[in-house]
């Protein structure tokens, strides 16, 4: 894995902070050349002050001129891709269906659809150029279970699994792999944010609902960011040379969500 991911060419959307920083670090760790954008211009600046081999770019992924802009400079820099992860998202509402508004229905889809096709069709000519390569979307458990109270953060994931595998056949005769990585509930701020919201919804103190949530794991842990990395990293790598069209969970077994 170690050599066939050396020098290779780098795009991690989302990649400042948690799951995005976490896949930037195990690429660069691999001897990749690591290229991360981010809508948080405090978190672009603090990833790199870590990170100082990443070159970063402050993109909106759902925004169509950052997309193409992002993806003419790295054409310029590198004249090729290799590996795409599409790790932006934004976890949208903890609402009711009948309380959910257009807008957040909206601004879900926009980030997490629409931003992944974004990206993935600028950098096709680049995989192409490359001789081929990898894109691997960024999607969750809930992309497979049906998540009570997220609808439209749900929809747009299980909407992942149909691009994957759509991708995987059309990109196939290019020799680019195209899968899915379904995290479970992984430690960090972010899933921090989503137990306070649904223990309000549901009336419940935080750390019950964080309970509740462990206890749907098989394994009865969080997984790590670095869980995911490892995930990513290997579908990218000549060992993952005949994965393509797949959605793979990284959860410990996530039983149901609720």
């Amino acid at each position: 894995m170690t050599e066939s991911l050396k020098g290779a060419r780098v795009l991690v959307t989302a990649g400042a902070q948690g799951i995005g920083l976490a896949i930037a670090r195990r690429f660069l760790d691999l001897g990749a050349d690591v290229h991360i954008c981010d809508v948080d211009e405090a978190a672009l600046k603090a990833a790199q002050e870590r990170l100082p081999a990443l070159s970063a770019s402050l993109t909106d992924v759902s925004d169509e001129s950052h997309v193409l802009a992002m993806f003419e400079a790295l054409g310029a820099r590198w004249g090729a891709l290799d590996v795409l992860v599409n790790n932006a998202g934004v976890s949208g509402p903890t609402s009711r269906l009948e309380d959910t508004t257009l807008d957040a229905w909206r601004n879900t889809l926009d980030v997490n659809l629409t931003g992944t096709f974004l990206c993935a069709r600028s950098a096709v000519p680049l995989l192409r150029a490359a001789g081929g390569g990898a894109i691997v979307n960024i999607s969750s458990v809930a992309g497979r279970l049906g998540f009570s109270l997220r609808s439209p953060y749900s929809a747009s994931k299980f909407g992942l699994a149909g691009l994957t595998q759509t991708w995987a056949m059309e990109l196939g005769p290019s020799n680019i792999r195209v899968n899915s990585v379904l995290p479970g509930v992984v430690s960090g701020d972010r899933v921090e944010r989503i137990i306070a919201a649904r223990a309000e919804a549901g009336g419940v103190s935080n750390e019950e609902m964080r309970e509740q949530l462990v206890e749907k794991v098989s394994l009865r842990r969080m997984t790590r960011p670095e869980d995911v990395a490892n995930q990513v990293v290997f579908l990218c790598s000549d060992q993952g040379a005949m994965i393509s069209g797949q959605s793979i969970s990284v959860c410990g077994n996530v039983e149901y969500l609720g």
